[in-house]
Parts: structure tokens; sequence; C-alpha cells
């Protein structure tokens, strides 16, 4: 589902050369790595968020290294959840609706489902200023999924929320992964998540991105 072919990325003084890993359909692939060695460059350049220099980027059966991101259909949850601060949270969750001209009474629907899906629909006529790091984060997974993309990519989804916030965030990604055909990249350090969600581990070893075992971590 995704494959990367000989990926060459510059960014700055920093650099990846050469990496190729793949993704089959349906997969909750890990990919794990020290901080500051890609991970998150390598997620952006799927995503169509960062250019490579050279190399291919294949969804199915299209190459996608110069789509606009739009064009890619890539559910994206940033680290920090990126949530527009000015909307409430339902006009948060719609707005890849809204851009994609849905209708109105369509976008009420999904926005709703969503959000009862994922436990926030108490959240919907608020702004986002002022929630916790767990709603963000659900908020944000809920925004992401609204247009019923194939792909979903995670950058660190839990790596600011405290414990027990953590402990829910798994157990409701556990269940995207059980009740959905989504083939979901998820970037982190933590072994435990990595034991407790993944089908596939990808781990950088000296700027090459290697496909590891489970019982490896």
């Amino acid at each position: 589902m995704i494959h990367c072919v000989n990926l060459n990325i510059n960014q700055g003084d920093f650099s990846l050369s050469d990496l190729s890993f793949k993704i089959n359909k349906g997969d909750y692939a890990i990919l794990m790595g020290k901080t500051g060695c890609g991970k998150t460059t390598v997620m952006e350049s799927i995503c169509g968020l960062r250019k490579v220099k050279s190399g291919e980027i294949w969804l199915g059966d299209k190459e996608i290294s110069n789509f606009m991101p739009a064009k890619r259909e890539i559910g994206y949850v940033p680290q920090d959840g990126a949530l527009f601060q000015h909307m409430t949270i339902a006009q948060n969750i719609g707005f890849a609706l809204k851009i994609r001209k849905w209708d109105k009474k369509k976008i009420d629907k999904r926005v709703n489902a969503l959000a009862s899906d994922l436990g926030i629909s108490y959240l919907l006529k608020r702004e986002a200023h002022d929630l916790s790091g767990g709603e963000k984060q659900r908020v944000a997974l809920a925004r992401a999924l609204s247009f019923y993309p194939e792909v979903i990519c995670l950058d660190e989804p839990l790596s600011a929320l405290d414990d027990h916030t953590k402990d829910e965030m798994m157990d409701l990604l556990k269940t995207l992964k059980v009740n959905s055909d989504l083939t979901i990249l998820h970037v982190t350090h933590s072994k435990i998540e990595a034991v407790n969600l993944g089908d596939k581990v990808f781990k950088f070893d000296d700027g090459q991105v290697k496909e590891l075992q489970i019982s490896e971590l």
C-alpha cells in the first residue's frame, strides 16, 4: 500500500539516502528510531509536506512523489495535533470535508458519527484552545479520518500524554486497527507502542530503515 523506493531527502545539513521500505494494505506499521534520525522527515515526505530529492513514493498502484498533499488522500495526525484555534471542534473535524465541498448535512452527519466513535461529542461546540492533550489527539484523529482515507500517518501521537491518557489512546488505536481496513504508519520511539500496536516494525539504523520482528525489540 505504501512503497518507498530509494528515497533521497535533504533538509538543510541533514540528509537521508536510498531509503526503501514497503507497508502492505491493512498493516499497522511502526517507524522507530532515536530523536533526530529522520522519522518525521520520512512521514512528512510520504504525506507530501516535504519534497524528496529523488526516489519514488507509491500509494497502491499510483506513484505520488510529485502529488500535492491533498491529492494524496492521506490522513495525517501531527505530533501537536495542529488544530485550528479559531474554529470549533466540529469545524476542525469537518474542515477536510468542507474543502472537498461536501453537503453541510453530510458533513454534520460524519462529524457527529466520528465524535461519537471517539468519545468527544461533548466537545463539538468548544474551541480548540482549552482542550487536554488526549482531547486534542482525539480531535486530530477524527479530522484525519473524516474523508475516509485508506492511509493514516501518526507522528508520535502519544508522546505528550500522561500514562492514563496514553493507555486510553492506545486502546482507541487498537480498536481502530481491528475495526477498519486502514493502512497505518505510526512514528514513535516507544517499544511499548510498537509491541502493543504494530504488525510490522521498521527501525532507523545507520541512516537506513530496516524491518524488525517484534521479538527483536
